[in-house]
């Protein structure tokens, strides 16, 4: 429960192939919000994803800023407010600047990484340890702007066991992932019947996860690649994440008409 941006992200990282595609999938305005419940009845908290188009150091870019929070209930126990910010490019979606401002039950962070592209590096500055540190990486990715470059990417060309690979920095690491493809499923919504695409991301069993295989993930199949669903087992219970509302999508929602 504690992280759930980074529950969030396991959904985006199963959006990718082998060639962009020519119809923008995201655009200014776009507005994502997700409810989080925990074992399928007890509502955890909701995180919301929006995308408005500004300036940075005088260049053009998409910000985006996640939002995650506890609910009423759950906050009794253990309060969440989490906030990540991405400037990114909006053609070669590759990030400039990335904020890391999180409150979780006490535990705070709240880092500042800046990304020079021409010479491989990510400086990231740790405002409250007031350190500084530049890092070697190679065509990094952050946390946020991961969940735009990968939605940019052509999945229809995918077959059923094909594998992804994809990196993203977080904190002062390149990490690794590999998602594998699961195929196609109708899934009933609120907002009717979506046809999706299922990954499944192989992710480190341990600490937060009950074993290497244990999320799923839903995407729509239409050209927005919008997480609609998520389903995790947890060292403890299980978390869902479900897309709550959404607008200002760049292509029309799919509906699935009978």
């Amino acid at each position: 429960m504690k992280k759930i941006l980074v529950f969030l992200l396991l959904v985006t990282i199963s959006l990718s192939s082998s060639s962009q595609e020519a119809i923008p999938a995201f655009q200014d305005g776009e507005w994502l919000r997700y409810r989080m419940s925990y074992s399928g009845f007890l509502k955890a908290g909701e995180a919301t994803l929006e995308l408005k188009e500004e300036n940075y150091k005088g260049k053009k870019v998409l910000h985006a800023i996640g939002k995650g929070k506890t609910s009423s209930v759950v906050g009794w126990f253990f309060k969440v407010r989490d906030r990540y910010e991405s400037y990114f490019d909006p053609k070669e979606v590759k990030p400039y600047y990335f904020v890391r401002d999180i409150d979780e039950g006490g535990y705070k962070k709240k880092k500042n990484i800046t990304f020079d592209h021409e010479k491989n590096t990510a400086h990231v500055k740790d405002i409250l340890k007031k350190r500084d540190t530049t890092i070697s990486v190679t065509g990094p990715q952050d946390m946020i702007s991961t969940f735009y470059f990968l939605r940019s990417y052509n999945t229809k060309n995918l077959k059923k066991g094909d594998e992804i690979h994809v990196n993203m920095f977080f904190d002062e690491k390149q990490y690794p992932f590999k998602l594998l493809f699961l195929g196609y499923e109708t899934l009933s919504t609120q907002f009717g019947k979506v046809r999706t695409q299922m990954f499944r991301p192989l992710v480190q069993a341990g600490r937060v996860f009950k074993a290497k295989e244990s999320v799923t993930v839903w995407i729509t199949a239409d050209d927005n690649k919008v997480p609609i669903k998520m389903r995790a087992s947890l060292s403890v219970g299980s978390l869902r994440a479900e897309l709550d509302a959404f607008k200002g999508l760049a292509n029309p929602f799919e509906i699935v008409v009978e």
